[in-house]
């Protein structure tokens, strides 16, 4: 795909600021290491020859009797009965780190949460879940949580805008006070009665999030269909008899959309910040899902393991930042004073 002039001005200039570049190249990086999770931290093979046939236990679930096994149940990799009829037959690769997030280490010799090592890198948790493989699996976890609550919540806050700014009038002031007064209830009161009735699920707090997440990008959007309503190309489209949605959503929408994409890396880091704030009130997902904010409440109930909580802080720190240089790169390419420096 080829990018226009103006697209590519825009390149440009936020290649220019070194520090949103570096932190967007960094950024891909930790995102496409995270989505091979699997590989890379993991209590099943990754690879297995048995009996001549390949074998790929971290995609696919083999049973207990598949290895010569008594049972109808996923093989336990760590059992020596299941390693050693594999070694005989065949062989096995393992992952470079050989625990998954919510695999219990049993052959520990010292109390949890044990201090890093060559076996656990950044040691492990109060459950003997390693720490390091929780990290990998809640980053990617923490990503696509906020890029599907920041895109739904665009999408809605964006129409609900366009609608308010364009039609304006009662249309304008019935919703402005509906705003307001959504914008005032108290959230985490509702979120502590959803705990307290439903077990939160990925999808279940997702769908709570979105539905006060989506009102931050519609005073921006309103703003800008109020001042570009009346411009000449939108009188002139109405005189032609152009329909009220087309020239929404295709003479005004692609103007506001401009201004709400500086917006994205922000919120963004909102969604990871709120997500990680309510696993550490207990109020988010469950113990099943890989989760920083248990590992933040971890570091603060383990006073006596500063690792867990000097490791969760660098995390969260450097995520966000990179998230926050993003943004103020991307703001930088959409301003019209440097697009016009540019050329």
């Amino acid at each position: 795909m080829q990018l226009s002039d103006l697209n590519k001005r825009r390149w440009a200039i936020f290649k220019q600021n070194r520090r949103a570049y570096w932190a967007f190249v960094l950024f891909c990086i930790l995102f496409i290491v995270t989505l091979f999770s699997e590989l890379i931290a993991n209590d099943k093979p990754l690879i297995i020859k048995y009996k001549n046939e390949y074998l790929f236990p971290f995609a696919v679930t083999y049973t207990d009797k598949f290895f010569g096994g008594d049972f109808d149940t996923e093989a336990d990799y760590k059992d020596p009965f299941i390693i050693n009829n594999i070694t005989q037959n065949g062989w096995l690769i393992m992952p470079i780190v050989p625990f998954s997030y919510n695999t219990v280490d049993y052959s520990l010799n010292q109390p949890t949460p044990t201090s890093p090592s060559l076996k656990h890198w950044l040691g492990t948790d109060d459950e003997g879940r390693d720490i390091f493989a929780r990290i990998l699996y809640g980053i990617r976890l923490s990503l696509f949580f906020a890029v599907i609550l920041t895109c739904l919540s665009s999408i809605i806050g964006v129409v609900a805008g366009a609608v308010q700014g364009y039609f304006g009038g009662k249309t304008d002031i019935i919703m402005q006070r509906f705003l307001e007064m959504w914008d005032a209830l108290p959230q985490l009161f509702i979120l502590i009665i959803v705990a307290s009735i439903f077990l939160p699920s990925f999808w279940t707090l997702l769908f709570i999030m979105l539905l006060f997440s989506w009102t931050s990008l519609v005073p921006v959007v309103r703003a800008e269909f109020l001042r570009t309503r009346n411009f000449e190309f939108v009188k002139a489209a109405k005189a032609l008899g152009v329909g009220n949605i087309k020239i929404m959503f295709r003479h005004i929408l692609p103007n506001a959309v401009i201004a709400t994409i500086t917006y994205i890396p922000f919120l963004l880091a909102e969604a990871i910040v709120a997500l990680t704030a309510l696993d550490f009130l207990g109020l988010g997902l469950s113990q099943e899902y890989p989760s920083l904010g248990d590992l933040v409440r971890q570091g603060k109930d383990n006073l006596q393991a500063p690792w867990i909580g000097i490791t969760i802080f660098i995390v969260l720190s450097f995520l966000l930042t990179l998230l926050i240089f993003m943004g103020e790169g991307v703001r930088d390419a959409y301003n019209p004073r440097k697009e016009q420096k540019s050329e």
